[in-house]
């Protein structure tokens, strides 16, 4: 009896096993599901246990069918997980500022790697100059993460925050969301530390924001970090991967 107990026990676990993982509490199953995506890269995976997409993205809002600006999205981490997310009546628009194209062009060339193709074939790419940006209309999400800073840099051309802001304010429809995600700067440090240790104050970005006409929704601290101190630069050994970061959403009345 207890053989067949343990047997039991065994074909059950087995058999669970071969179940997709169900949403953590308060994670919407098509996020859960959306980063647990296959196509996903090793390396890109490998960044969950830091980045915790799940409840980044939970609180960020994107859902099925919406039209989302991954603005300056890197080499895509977040780009194909908003891609398996709104699905196929969504679309992602990966904009690549030709600043930043310039400065770090394996950026581009990895998003071209999979825009478009029969896993993301909502993924389409822009690359413009941050100052003339003609962003599409009826946007229901605007994001960025870890590179709000970089607007304020000379290698970026040190654009007008007022007018980009602007530009995203009319991009969305009414109600969208604007969402940043960034490394923290000390407290009181405005934008000065965004180019020697890339990284802002929290109180800054939502200054420049409200200021566009952004109501500021909330805050979540999933990536906070009260062991950084916010005096090493993001890519020092000390603390890469591991800075306290902010992220804030807004919405468009």
């Amino acid at each position: 009896m207890k053989i067949q107990a343990l047997s039991l026990a065994a074909l059950t676990c087995a058999l669970l096993a071969g179940l997709p993982a169900e949403a953590a509490p308060g994670v919407p199953s098509y996020v859960t599901a959306a980063v647990a995506d296959s196509a996903r890269p090793a390396d890109q995976k490998a960044q969950d246990a830091t980045r915790k997409p799940e409840e980044v993205l939970a609180f960020a809002g994107v859902k099925p069918g919406d039209k989302v600006i991954d603005l300056m999205p890197g080499a895509g981490y977040y780009t194909r997980i908003f891609s398996k997310i709104v699905g196929p009546k969504g679309v992602v628009y990966a904009l690549q500022p030709a600043e930043m194209n310039k400065a770090a062009p394996q950026r581009l060339k990895s998003l071209q790697g999979f825009a478009g193709n029969k896993d993301y074939p909502n993924v389409v790419i822009l690359v413009q100059p941050i100052a003339e940006m003609q962003l599409p209309k009826n946007l229901d999400v605007v994001w960025t993460s870890q590179n709000y800073h970089d607007l304020h840099d000379p290698f970026m051309g040190s654009p007008d925050m007022a007018k980009i802001n602007k530009a995203i304010y009319k991009a969305l429809k009414p109600g969208g969301l604007y969402v940043v995600l960034d490394h923290a700067a000390a407290a009181g440090t405005g934008t000065s530390k965004t180019n020697d240790l890339h990284r802002i104050d929290p109180a800054a970005v939502k200054a420049e924001v409200t200021a566009a006409g952004f109501e500021f929704v909330g805050e979540s601290d999933v990536l906070r970090n009260p062991a950084d101190d916010h005096t090493l630069p993001v890519f020092d050994k000390g603390i890469k991967g591991r800075t306290d970061k902010f992220i804030y959403k807004f919405r468009k009345p």
